[in-house]
């Protein structure tokens, strides 16, 4: 019945900076891109694997605690091929990572950093 991720869904305070992020240092593929008028918001759709991550803008959205160990959706982790590349190309992009860490349960390694507003991010290697 389930068995995929469609989208996640995300709004961004400042939309010019926030797409600067997810396609010029994420290097995520734009989809489409339209202007809501009524709702004076912009609308992203970037391409991740299968799924799409869809960037919003909307006037004075209000702040959301966005801590890793808050309440509610945890993280969005990215799968990458080679952690360490990934790393070098974030921080080559001024993007702080934290120290690689690995899963006690998998073996995996996997490192967490932010987006611009903050949302936390992770990358967790194949």
């Amino acid at each position: 019945m389930f068995d995929h991720i469609h989208h996640v869904a995300i709004i961004a305070s400042d939309y010019a900076r926030s797409k600067a992020f997810y396609t010029g240092v994420l290097g995520l593929p734009v989809i489409a891109e339209a202007y809501r008028a009524e709702r004076d918001s912009w609308k992203l759709d970037l391409k991740l694997g299968d799924a799409q991550i869809e960037l919003f803008s909307f006037p004075d959205p209000p702040a959301r605690v966005s801590r890793p160990e808050a309440c509610g959706l945890r993280h969005l982790a990215l799968s990458v091929a080679d952690l360490d590349a990934a790393v070098a190309h974030l921080t080559a992009h001024g993007v702080a990572c934290e120290a690689v860490r690995v899963d006690e349960y998998t073996g995996r390694r996997f490192t967490f950093f932010a987006d611009p507003d903050g949302l936390p991010l992770e990358l967790y290697e194949r």
